[in-house]
């Protein structure tokens, strides 16, 4: 990549470190429409085909709730997706205490509150955080809840000496 581009700024990206990561800050997304579309591409990309995501004849005469549903982990990928950054310094850690608490169907429109939880230091260049995701349909429903482990570089390591656990 020529210089002159390599400087231009990345659009959808943060460059943040642990140091600025603040615990308590609450964001919320915009709200998406969980297309039928979009769901049934889902369902062909990780080959979900479960009667309750892909057949609509068995969902309404044979199915718990009498119509289809967005398969679970497409909201789980949609609704954290809402809200993801693009940070330089992060790196997924893993997720903890993830929910499926009521069920969303084609047609529905969800969004995400994310919360930022705690942090502490945890490897010698990085800190690990923790964040909890809230995802809620239509006027405020809790749908799914989980939280979001990410490693997180230091600015300054040599601020976290002593204090890491590895």
């Amino acid at each position: 990549m020529p210089a002159e581009h390599a400087a231009i700024p990345v659009w959808n990206a943060e460059n943040w470190f642990y140091e600025d990561w603040p615990a308590g800050q609450k964001i919320r997304s915009l709200r998406r429409t969980m297309a039928e579309g979009d769901s049934h591409l889902f369902n062909l990309l990780v080959t979900d085909i479960h009667p309750y995501v892909q057949d609509q004849m068995f969902a309404e005469r044979e199915g718990v709730f009498g119509r289809r549903l967005v398969a679970g982990a497409f909201v789980f990928s949609a609704g954290l997706g809402l809200v993801a950054t693009n940070c330089v310094n992060a790196f997924s850690y893993g997720y903890d205490r993830l929910r499926f608490i009521k069920p969303v169907f084609v047609g529905d429109t969800i969004y995400t509150v994310r919360t930022n939880l705690d942090k502490k230091p945890r490897y010698r260049d990085m800190g690990l955080i923790r964040a909890s995701y809230e995802v809620f349909k239509g006027e405020g429903e809790l749908v799914l809840y989980c939280e979001h482990l990410q490693t997180v570089k230091y600015r300054n390591p040599a601020d976290f000496a002593g204090q890491t656990e590895k």
